[in-house]
């Protein structure tokens, strides 16, 4: 198999490395089969990452989540917190109308930790891409029929929700030890298109520190904050940095240069080596060398009463 001709050609360098006799020779043929070696390397990583893939779709398939869907009939909702106040308390799908939207459409609302969350984002396993244009980040994509499946809810849907009204923000996140943080931001909001979905929010409080402002670091505010900063992806470059945060980090995000928080970044499981960090980051927990295993970011009103947060 793979591995076994790896290990194989790594003996086969060591013994030219060591051997004395036609250095000419010997150097060429060292070259030779370390190209080999590489080439065999980036070969292995891809079958992993395919077979990673495979697996989550395998355990999808052998255990499909229940889709918990609730109809409540013509009645319109605004948001989740609308719903949790008309009696309804159980987490799930529902479909809702915030004021400004054209059309109704389908949420997740976790009815936890005080009830009301409107959810728009989801990791949990990798098996969604958030390497995307800027279309799908518009739109919207993912599963959005698994309790715990993985989707970016839209940006013209986040926008018609944040511009009725103040809404604050929540991150809930999770190590691959075990470990749970979260991060809450008031007068959350999201704005048009016509903005590039420009960023605005205000005071954090939580125990996972403040990556989205950078403010743990006066001198890094410039270069960190994700305070006022346009949505980018691979094909819309809106950032500060001189290259291309969106293609360099793998991701669709509010990119400063490039940044101490990145949601939409390629999934690992915990510390890894990149090129760029292009991870799952929450600079303020792990730093930019670790990815995280499960991320929830949710919205709710301001003036929602909550039980607890």
């Amino acid at each position: 198999d793979t591995s076994k001709m790896l290990h194989f050609l790594s003996w086969i360098v060591l013994l030219l490395d060591l051997a004395v006799s036609s250095p000419d020779d010997c150097q060429l043929e060292r070259d030779r089969l370390r190209a080999q070696l590489k080439s065999m390397e980036i070969r292995a990583m891809k079958q992993q990452e395919m077979i990673q893939r495979l697996m989550n779709l395998t355990q999808q398939t052998l255990n499909p989540a229940k889709e918990n869907f609730f109809d409540l009939g013509d009645k319109q909702y605004a948001d989740c917190a609308q719903i949790f106040n008309s009696g309804n308390k159980e987490s799930g799908f529902y479909m809702i109308k915030p004021l400004r939207s054209p059309a109704q459409f389908r949420v997740y609302c976790d009815m936890t930790e005080g009830g009301g969350w409107t959810v728009f984002q989801r990791r949990s396993d990798g098996s969604q891409s958030f390497d995307r244009d800027w279309n799908d980040y518009k739109a919207g994509f993912g599963d959005l029929k698994s309790a715990n499946g993985e989707f970016w809810l839209g940006n013209d849907n986040l926008h018609y929700l944040t511009s009725q009204g103040d809404y604050i923000l929540r991150i809930n996140l999770e190590d691959f030890e075990g470990s749970q943080r979260f991060a809450l931001y008031r007068k959350f909001k999201v704005d048009n298109e016509q903005n590039h979905y420009q960023l605005h929010f205000s005071t954090y409080t939580g125990n996972a520190g403040d990556a989205l402002s950078g403010s743990y670091h006066p001198e890094v505010q410039w270069w960190a904050s994700h305070q006022g900063m346009k949505f980018s992806t691979k094909d819309k470059d809106n950032d500060r940095y001189d290259r291309s945060c969106a293609l360099e980090d793998k991701a669709g995000w509010w990119f400063n240069r490039c940044h101490s928080a990145n949601l939409n970044g390629l999934y690992y499981k915990g510390p890894y080596s990149a090129v760029t960090d292009n991870g799952i980051v929450w600079y303020t927990w792990h730093g930019w060398w670790y990815s995280l295993k499960s991320v929830e970011m949710k919205i709710r009103p301001n003036d929602f009463e909550p039980n607890d947060i």
